[in-house]
This record gives structure tokens, C-alpha cells and sequence, in this order.
């Protein structure tokens, strides 16, 4: 697990280093998050197909290399707003990063898209979204406007491989009380359609989420929106919770069923289940990342199409092949039957190679997982 950037303490003196836990080695001090303090925290990482890690900070990204951690390759500074380029996308200038989806045979780069965030000064939010593909050392960032500024946004990757943008602010930088105009709208993003043609407008809210709100991926496919801790007169602290339903729940068409018996999948291997409900003519499956989500990062998040056959009522569903398609940990598998998901089942996928669920051995305490 790689841990990076961050303070000592609440608006502490900057900690501009990465380590590894369990820990290996030693503490590696970065020039870059030193350089672009203090508008670098929360940096967006994620694991490359390639090997190599990927990580955006304020206006900048990088590829550093997973042993060494050296840079190997910097990458073209992020765009920022039409009449500010230097507008930032890491916390407290807070935008959200996202994985667009990786498919069987895993052949195509992996894109990664940032979108929302903020300026110095005048702290006007972002009315884009931005994506690179960091394997590619010809790519460079492409620019989708969206329908309107968005600070803090959270985004959910969806099982059918669009994305819901939700809550933030339209004006300020994230933060207690530093923004206000709240964002009331929903945007789907579908990146199987051209770019600039991507984003639909949704349903709004009547509930402010700001700072401190979340989207989380249910196991039915819908999304449970959640917090806002704003500390504001004009926002209060906001306890309660809704549900968005994307527009596959609202289609009317019947939910796919299905039985697993294997749920600690290896790499590469071969999986079957058994289609209970629903038509095998047209069955997709999809993995999704389990998610821990905070400041912009949804950390574990990936959406895997991996390869399926189907012969009668049974599926054989072919692992991704290593640790760099798919990182170990857990993934929530949905069957689609066309546009539909069925309910996810929760499997893990390469194991535990860091021994991260040795769980202390302590009396009334339920081990979780496998």
C-alpha cells in the first residue's frame, strides 16, 4: 500500500514523501510535492497496466517507476480553466480521479480521467473534465466541458462502465465553509460515446453536498449519496442519506440473477456460474473496485469488463491476468443482461499478497472477508 503526501497534523507543516505498508524500505522525500505544496494534498494514484504508478498533484502528473520510484515520464501539465491554466485538481483546489474501464484482452491504454476543481485567488471551480492515457508517451490531456462548475464533485463508476458526477460546490475551494453555490445536479458520463458528446444531465437534489460528502456504488446498482460537514452557518452538517438511481434501475427491465461458488478468484483463472435469470445471448460481466472514497480520491476504484462465454446457462468468466490490470483486493461482480445488472456478488482477486486481512486475534471479533 502506498502511502503519499499529506501534513503533520491539521494545516500542519507539509509531509512531501511516499513510504510502503506494510513497510518496505525506506521514506522517499518527493521534490514535486514539496514544489507544489500546498495545493498537492490527497494526490491521485493509481497502478498503471504497465507497472508503473500514476499520480496527479495540483496541475501535474507523473509516471514514477514501482521499484525505484523514480520518475519516468513527466507528463503535460493538466489544463485548468479556459481564462486560468493554472487551475489546480487536488485538494483544497478538489476535483475527483477516475479509471475509465479496462476490457478483455486489456490491449487498449488505460485512460484516467480528472474532472471539477478550483483556482488560487479567486477560487472559481472547474467546468471540465480532463483525461490522459499515461501509458501512451504520445497521449496528452483531452478537455470535455461540463454542464456546469463543479468544486468537490464525487464521481461513481457505474457496473455498465458510465460514471455519475455528483454533489460540490460551484464556486469555492473544498474545505470547512470555503464554498458555497452547491451543486445540485447529476451527470452521467458515458465514455463509449464520442468525446464532447458524453455527459447527460440527470435528476437534481434539494440537499446540499458539500465538504465531506460521498457516492457510493450499492450492491443493487444504485447510488447512496451521503454527507456534507460544510461547518457553515449558510450549510449545516447534513445527516441525511439518498439514493440515486441511475437510469438502467428506472428502465423497467428485469434484473439478470445469478449463482458463484468460487469468490477468491486467482489470476487468469477460469470461473463459472450459473445464470438463474435472464437471457445468455447478450451477458456481459463486470467487475467493480471495492472503494474507499475521501478528498477526490476513490482509492481501489476500477471498472473490468473481463472475457465471458456462455453456453446454456452456464458462464465461464476468465480472470484478468496480473496484478497490474487489476491490483489484488475486492471486486463486486455484476452480470448485465444488455443494459441491466444483476445484484453484485463480492469476490476477491489475487489474493491477500501483503497480508492486509490478518486481523488481530481478538475475542468477539467477526474476521471479515474470506
Amino acid at each position: 500500500m502506498i502511502v503519499m503526501g499529506g501534513q503533520d497534523g491539521s494545516n500542519g507543516n507539509p509531509v512531501p514523501s511516499m513510504e510502503l505498508l506494510p513497510q518496505v524500505g525506506p521514506v522517499v522525500n518527493l521534490d514535486f510535492l514539496q514544489r507544489t505544496d500546498p495545493n498537492n494534498l490527497y494526490p491521485f494514484l493509481s497502478v498503471m497496466p504497465s507497472g508503473n504508478i500514476f499520480v496527479g498533484y495540483y496541475n501535474e502528473a507523473r509516471l514514477l517507476d514501482p521499484v525505484t520510484f523514480n520518475t519516468v515520464q513527466t507528463l503535460p501539465l493538466i489544463p485548468g480553466n479556459v481564462n486560468n491554466p493554472g487551475a489546480g485538481r487536488t485538494y483544497p483546489l478538489e476535483g475527483t480521479a477516475m479509471l475509465m474501464p479496462q476490457k478483455a484482452p486489456y490491449t487498449d491504454p488505460l485512460t484516467v480521467m480528472i474532472c471539477g476543481g478550483s483556482t488560487t485567488g479567486a477560487s472559481t471551480a472547474i467546468d471540465n473534465c480532463v483525461s490522459i492515457q499515461p501509458d501512451n508517451p504520445a497521449s496528452n490531456w483531452t478537455i470535455e466541458r461540463m454542464p456546469s462548475q463543479r468544486v468537490m464533485p464525487c464521481i461513481t463508476a457505474l457496473p455498465d462502465g458510465t460514471y455519475m458526477i455528483l454533489n460540490g460546490a460551484k464556486q469555492g475551494v473544498a474545505g470547512f465553509g470555503l464554498a458555497n453555490t452547491p451543486n445540485m445536479n447529476a451527470v452521467l458520463y458515458d465514455p463509449s460515446k464520442p468525446v464532447n458528446q458524453r455527459m447527460s444531465i440527470m435528476a437534481n437534489t434539494t440537499v446540499a453536498r458539500l465538504y465531506h460528502s460521498e457516492a457510493i456504488l450499492l450492491e443493487d446498482g444504485r447510488i447512496m449519496v451521503s454527507g456534507s460537514d460544510p461547518q457553515s452557518n449558510n450549510y449545516p452538517e447534513e445527516y441525511r442519506i439518498e439514493v440515486f438511481e441511475p437510469p438502467y434501475a428506472l428502465s423497467g427491465l428485469p434484473k439478470p440473477t445469478y449463482t458463484i461458488d468460487n469468490k477468491d478468484w486467482s489470476y487468469g483463472q477460469q470461473i463459472s456460474i450459473t445464470i438463474t435469470a435472464g437471457s445468455t445471448a447478450n451477458m456481459r460481466a463486470s467487475l467493480m473496485g471495492a472503494v474507499s472514497s475521501t478528498h477526490g480520491n476513490s482509492m481501489g476504484q476500477r471498472t473490468i469488463f473481463p472475457d465471458i462465454s456462455c453456453a446454456g446457462s452456464t458462464c465461464t468468466i476468465t480472470a484478468p491476468p496480473n496484478n497490474k490490470v487489476c491490483p489484488p483486493g475486492w471486486f463486486q461482480l455484476f452480470m448485465l443482461d444488455g443494459p441491466t445488472p444483476s445484484r453484485s456478488t463480492w469476490v476477491r482477486i489475487g489474493g491477500d499478497p501483503a497480508q492486509l486481512g490478518n486481523w488481530p486475534a481478538a475475542s468477539a471479533f467477526s474476521k471479515p472477508g474470506i
